[in-house]
């Protein structure tokens, strides 16, 4: 397993103020959050280097941070038009310093009108985000019904189920054809790419790159299990000149898209996984670890239960990434208004940012900035 130590996502969840005397109880949090952190034990190591150099999680029972904080100028209303940005997250995440290593850290909020928000820090080295995800609704299933609350445990079985094959063995063209099926690729992610190629002005010679997170849980044989607790995810990525997206021919990018999923199978990701373990025990660094200007790197959490989570007091009003600092990332989220509509969350110059909703909009395909 590879991570930085700053590979984690942030996610804010404000909650409308309650009713009861009992509203979002301090005590009743930590002791759930103590019995989710049991099942999800990752979460309760820390993030160590190995002899060869390579990030770990050291199951060591430490725990993870947990803080309590009380804010008297912000309202939960205020969150509704709330966008990720360095000073959400200051209020509402807690800060971690590198050197504890800390996989999972939470802080709760109290705001002047009487609600809450939960603040999380999630790192990447023990999760993708359906796991983050299936954490959080386990945390709230022991908090709202204690011992009779009823939860799909983890599977943790990650070395026989995501282990590289031995010998290992890449079948030629793995990467170039690894593609799942993801509704966003044959739909909104070409015009995405079409609008910010025209927003970025780039050269019509130049090649863009859309690159997607890959989810790989039904492409095993046999598949994996449903509550699979770590990283089943992989990048992959579609090239095309830029003068090809930029003219609305879109059908050629979306076609190889389309053609990969018809030969996607339990080999390609075999491949995938043996190829990506070869790379690291080369030496050399695992590739998609910066992105290039040209390129556009799409995060798809689209039917994420992300509004089913409910401690005991309430659903939440929205949820929200709590910072998108990373040029060239798209982060997609349902609606809480439950209408169909997408949150698309993009972190890219302002000027840019300002074409880029005009095309879209002018495309008739709406979404929040």
């Amino acid at each position: 397993m590879e991570a930085t130590p700053r590979s984690s996502s942030s996610i804010v969840v404000p909650l409308a103020a309650g009713d009861t005397a009992d509203f979002f109880d301090v005590t009743r949090l930590k002791a759930a959050l103590g019995k989710a952190l049991v099942a999800f034990y990752p979460f309760a190591g820390r993030l160590d280097v190995g002899q060869d150099g390579r990030f770990h999680i050291d199951c060591n029972g430490q725990g993870g941070l947990f803080l309590v904080a009380h804010n008297s100028r912000l309202t939960v209303d205020d969150f509704r038009d709330f966008k990720p940005s360095p000073e959400l997250r200051r209020l509402t995440v807690p800060s971690v310093d590198d050197a504890a290593r800390t996989l999972c850290a939470i802080q709760v909020t109290f705001f002047k009108c009487g609600g809450v928000a939960i603040g999380m820090a999630l790192h990447h080295a023990a999760m993708d985000v359906g796991g983050g995800f299936h954490f959080l609704q386990t945390w709230s299933a022991f908090c709202r019904d204690d011992e009779r609350a009823v939860v799909d445990l983890p599977c943790h079985d990650h070395r026989t189920l995501l282990s590289a094959r031995d010998p290992r063995a890449v079948r030629p063209g793995t990467l170039s054809v690894f593609c799942p099926t993801l509704t966003l690729s044959q739909s909104s992610g070409p015009l995405v790419t079409e609008c910010m190629c025209l927003a970025r002005r780039l050269p019509q010679d130049s090649t863009t790159r859309l690159v997607f997170v890959a989810n790989i849980r039904r492409s095993l044989t046999p598949p994996l299990p449903d509550r699979y607790f770590g990283n089943a995810v992989i990048f992959l990525g579609v090239a095309s000149e830029a003068r090809d997206i930029a003219t609305g021919h879109l059908a050629s990018v979306a076609g190889r898209i389309v053609g990969a999923i018809g030969r996607m199978n339990d080999e390609l990701v075999r491949s995938a996984i043996d190829y990506h373990e070869m790379e690291k025990s080369d030496g050399r660094p695992a590739p998609g670890c910066s992105l290039p200007a040209t390129d556009l790197r799409v995060i798809s959490w689209l039917g994420m239960p992300l509004y089913d989570v409910d401690f005991c007091w309430g659903k939440s009003v929205a949820v929200l990434r709590a910072e998108s600092n990373r040029g060239g990332f798209v982060h997609l989220m349902d609606s809480s208004q439950g209408d169909g509509a997408v949150c698309m969350v993009i972190c890219m110059e302002a000027a840019i940012l300002d074409d880029f909703k005009r095309l879209l909009y002018a495309n008739n395909l709406y979404s929040m900035l």
